[in-house]
């Protein structure tokens, strides 16, 4: 019997962006003919023509580019402190049944307070400005990383623990060796969940605590002056934009990381 040589097939992403873009068309259609119809007022829903050219304009505007700069500054400092903190802590908790349950009543406690209801004691300790936001992307951004980290450490393989110790290695080295790999992809997991949670709560914070500058801030001072309310949806596009961007790129270093993960289980 000949053998037959078989040409392997990619598949694209090609089809699913097409339906993507097809459905976002025909919303902003829909939208469209909703206000140019007199359905909903143009006051509270303008037409997204309109809404488009004015993302357009905000995304080459100098003074929204620098609110968008101080919003990516607390998101990237917040998010950056809770992996630092999380991942070590989640590897320690994770590894010590006996740690995990003496520190369990604290964690359950602090973990259900939404970071919103932080905001009036975040202020009266930091303020209203940089430091605030920092404080509580970091407070929100934790519980993901932190817990994915040790789910990820309570599902390494027994064996390879076992096989660690066979070679003598220490309890920091069998952390450093075989946990952290281990957890390292339900971790990087965490960070993705938890980048999206650390710009909501930004811009957030930037609207309930009027700080000076952020993409909040220019949401807050357009639509609180009476503004134009096309401003007020370009902004949040803006903002919209930037959270598809920002989980594309750490989907895409997942992909080029953790590549060997997607192997080993093919």
């Amino acid at each position: 019997m000949s053998a037959v040589a078989t040409v392997p097939v990619r598949r694209g992403v090609t089809p699913k962006v097409t339906r993507g873009l097809i459905g976002v068309a025909v919303l902003l259609i829909l939208a469209e003919s909703v206000s140019r119809l007199g359905i909903i007022p143009g006051n509270i829903l303008p037409p997204m023509s309109r809404v488009l050219l004015d993302t357009a304009g905000l995304i080459v505007d100098p003074e929204f580019l620098h609110d968008v700069g101080s919003t990516l500054t607390a998101w990237a400092i917040g998010l950056g402190i809770a992996i630092l903190v999380a991942v070590p802590l989640g590897l320690v908790l994770g590894s010590f049944r006996i740690a995990y349950e003496a520190s369990s009543a604290v964690v359950e406690f602090m973990r259900p307070i939404p970071s919103v209801a932080l905001i009036p004691l975040a202020i009266l300790v930091f303020g209203q400005g940089t430091d605030m936001k920092i404080a509580l992307v970091v407070y929100a951004s934790l519980w993901p990383i932190f817990f994915n980290t040790v789910y990820g450490v309570r599902d390494v393989d027994p064996v390879a623990k076992e096989t660690a110790r066979t070679f003598r290695l220490s309890r920091v080295g069998i952390l450093a060796r075989v946990s952290l790999p281990y957890a390292a992809p339900l971790a990087a997991t965490g960070v993705r969940i938890s980048a999206a949670i650390a710009l909501i709560v930004t811009i957030s914070a930037e609207l309930l605590a009027g700080s000076a500058s952020g993409i909040g801030s220019y949401i807050l001072r357009i639509s609180s002056g009476g503004g134009d309310t096309s401003l007020v949806f370009a902004g949040t596009i803006v903002a919209g934009l930037l959270g598809m961007l920002i989980n594309f790129v750490l989907v895409a270093i997942e992909r080029k990381i953790f590549a060997w993960k997607k192997e080993g289980v093919a």
